[in-house]
């Protein structure tokens, strides 16, 4: 399914729902081996699929719900397509009241924009219409709340020092703010 987020446009299945997210690699036509983000409902239902340390905790604090995207390593017994056999994933908690409530309902989502693989995020309907045509099963027609702005994604599996991966919606001086005193930004 395609739908507007606090972001951009994004394809959402359940996470736990191999078919499902193999059908999101293959409508996006994304690399089978590149990991999808996800979205979960609450810091809880992070928790229970990422293993946290102090500078995560310190970003959720701050930055969630909304769009920071945390990458950590994956609970061992957390299964999921969208990690691409890896052992981290990619987590957020959107600052979309609906997505975060289908989350919580179904577990989590996966979280990739609503696009084709090398293409421009899309902020419409029908820009995903024109993109993805009628590969998606469904497309939700709303306006998208932030602006078009993609989550910002930092890597916090060493928790002393974070990378930023790729900066977007919340910017290096708020993250370096966020982490005083607790890890550095490198």
């Amino acid at each position: 399914m395609a739908l507007p987020t606090d972001t951009v446009y994004g394809l959402v299945a359940v996470a736990a729902d191999d078919a499902a997210g193999q059908r999101i690699y293959d409508v996006k036509g994304r690399d089978p081996a590149q990991a999808m983000p996800l979205f979960a409902g609450s810091l809880e239902q992070a928790r229970l699929i990422a293993a946290w340390n102090e500078a995560a905790e310190a970003l959720a604090a701050a930055f969630w719900p909304g769009p920071l995207t945390l990458v950590l390593p994956r609970q061992a017994r957390y299964r999921t397509r969208a990690a691409a056999g890896g052992d981290t994933v990619a987590v957020r908690v959107p600052d979309d009241p609906a997505i975060r409530e289908f989350a919580s309902q179904l577990g989590p989502l996966t979280g990739t924009s609503a696009n084709r693989s090398g293409q421009p995020e899309c902020m419409t309907a029908a820009e995903v219409r024109a993109q993805i045509g009628n590969d998606a099963d469904c497309i939700v027609d709303a306006p998208v709340d932030a602006g078009g702005v993609p989550s910002t994604v930092v890597d916090c599996t060493e928790s002393a020092c974070v990378r930023i991966l790729r900066e977007r919606a919340v910017p290096r001086d708020a993250i370096v703010r966020a982490l005083a005193g607790v890890a550095s930004v490198g």
